[in-house]
C-alpha cells in the first residue's frame, strides 16, 4: 500500500516513514503543502499534518479532496475539537492527534481503506474472486464458496478479509489484532486463534491458513482452488 506523508517535522517523519515501511507500507515523504499538492507518484492513502511551513493544512486538505476520493488521514497537534470537526467536514476521513504511535496509525489507515473501499472501481465492479471457489463481496460484506453464501460471524468476515488484502503476505498477530479488533487491543491472543480454526474449518480446500510460529499467519490461495 502506498502512503503519501505530508509533514514538516524531520524527525516525527523518519519515524512514521521507518515504522510504517517496517509493516510492509511504501512511503513517500513531502514537507510542505506545495508539495503535496505537486506530487504526480499515485498513492492509496494521505497522511497530512496540519501544520505546513507553507499553507495550512486544512487548505491542502480541501483541494486534495476536490481532486478525488484518495483517503486522507489528518495527524496533527492540534487537539481542539473545532479543528476535527473542520478537517472532516473539509474532507478528512480520520483525525489523529499527536503524539501517536505508528500501530494507531496503521491500524486507522487499515479501517479507513476497509470503509473506503465501496468507492473504489474495483468494489463497483463486483466480488473479488481468488481462485475459482472462493469470492468476497466487500461492498456487501458476503462471502461465496463454490457459489454458496457461507455464513460468517462478523470477526470471521472481518478476519478472512484483511488476510485476503494481500494473500501470501505474513501477518503478524499484533498487524491482525490492531486491524480486526482494536487498536488498543490488550491481553492475550487466543481468540485469533478460534477464529482462524473456524476459518480453515469452513474454507478448507479453498484456501490455507499458514501460522508461522512466534510471527502470525500467512493466507494462501490453495493450488486447486483455480481448478475447474
Amino acid at each position: 500500500m502506498r502512503v503519501l506523508l505530508v509533514e514538516d517535522d524531520e524527525p516525527v517523519a523518519q519515524s512514521l516513514r521507518r515504522g510504517l515501511i517496517r509493516y510492509g507500507f511504501e512511503v513517500e515523504w513531502v514537507s510542505t503543502g506545495a508539495a503535496a499538492l505537486g506530487h504526480q507518484s499515485p498513492y492509496d492513502v494521505v497522511l497530512l499534518d496540519l501544520g505546513l511551513p507553507d499553507t495550512d493544512g486544512l487548505d491542502v486538505c480541501k483541494e486534495l479532496r476536490e481532486r478525488g476520493d484518495v483517503p486522507i488521514i489528518v495527524i496533527s497537534a492540534r487537539s481542539d475539537e473545532t479543528d476535527r470537526v473542520v478537517g472532516l467536514e473539509l474532507g478528512a476521513d480520520d483525525y489523529v492527534t499527536k503524539p501517536f504511535g505508528v500501530r494507531e496509525v496503521i491500524a486507522r489507515i487499515r479501517a479507513v481503506m476497509r470503509r473506503a473501499q465501496p468507492r473504489t472501481e474495483a468494489a463497483a465492479a463486483g466480488p473479488d474472486t481468488y481462485g475459482s471457489r472462493l469470492a468476497i463481496d466487500r461492498k456487501a460484506a458476503r462471502v461465496r464458496l463454490d457459489g454458496e453464501e457461507v455464513p460468517l460471524a462478523p470477526k470471521e468476515y472481518d478476519l478472512l478479509a484483511f488476510l485476503t488484502e494481500e494473500p501470501g503476505a505474513l501477518m503478524s498477530r499484533e498487524q491482525i489484532m490492531e486491524a480486526v479488533w482494536d487498536a488498543n487491543w490488550f491481553g492475550p491472543t487466543k481468540t485469533l486463534d478460534v477464529h482462524v480454526a473456524a476459518l480453515r474449518r469452513k474454507f478448507a480446500g479453498a484456501v490455507v491458513i499458514e501460522a508461522v510460529r512466534g510471527v502470525g499467519f500467512r493466507l494462501e490461495i490453495a493450488e486447486d482452488a483455480g481448478a475447474s
